[in-house]
């Protein structure tokens, strides 16, 4: 069984990474102080987000109130000179990230870890076998898969529980209703957490002209 969140979490990565617009580290510790204070407990956030940054902010924010929120972050890309360079879930690699996000998180655990893209390179059993060892060792909580195939799930969960899935749904992105996902995750019980479920605010009313 997992953690219980806020029906609605907040996908920390805008605030500094994958748009245009960047706001500074001050204004996303106080955006994301301003998120808790209205009831949000889950937080989502990435090695690759920055990259580095973003747990940065997300760390200092949330330090004062750790025991009363949910944090996830990701594992899954080589990362060199600031940009990534392809995927790498190496057992190995698995671990060292967890170390260096623990750090840049202020955190003893993190609550969910999610590989951020399957490797072709790398069996998902040693996959899953490298983050079930963190579990043991407390660092991590729960287990998750972002962008995963169904059959990819199945082969993970044999071998440590998968807690919940990060894919893209929305009102026009509507995958994981024909491609296995939500049927999946009803018959093994692990939930589904939606990314960008407005769109990447094209379903907002905010984009008005056909440009």
């Amino acid at each position: 069984r997992g953690p219980e969140v806020s029906a609605i979490g907040f996908g920390c990565m805008g605030l500094d990474f994958g748009y245009a617009s960047k706001i500074t580290k001050a204004e996303g510790v106080a955006l994301i102080r301003a998120a808790v204070d209205r009831g949000v407990t889950f937080f989502d956030t990435a090695e690759i987000y920055g990259p580095f940054t973003n747990e940065e902010m997300v760390g200092e924010a949330l330090a004062p109130v750790r025991d009363r929120v949910v944090i996830a972050t990701k594992f899954g890309f080589n990362i060199v000179d600031g940009k990534s360079t392809g995927l790498d879930s190496r057992p190995e690699r698995i671990k060292q990230v967890a170390d260096a996000s623990l750090k840049r998180l202020r955190t003893d655990r993190i609550d969910l870890l999610y590989q951020h893209r399957v490797d072709p390179a790398v069996p998902i059993e040693e996959v899953a076998g490298a983050v079930g060892e963190l579990i043991r060792a407390g660092k991590v909580k729960h287990f998750g898969l972002s962008e995963p195939g169904a059959q990819t799930v199945r082969r993970a969960h044999a071998v440590e529980p998968v807690t919940a899935l990060q894919n893209e749904y929305s009102l026009w992105t509507r995958g994981p209703e024909t491609n296995g996902i939500l049927a999946t995750c009803r018959e093994l019980g692990i939930g589904l957490v939606p990314y960008s479920p407005l769109g990447k605010g094209f379903l907002t009313g905010a984009m008005r002209s056909e440009e």
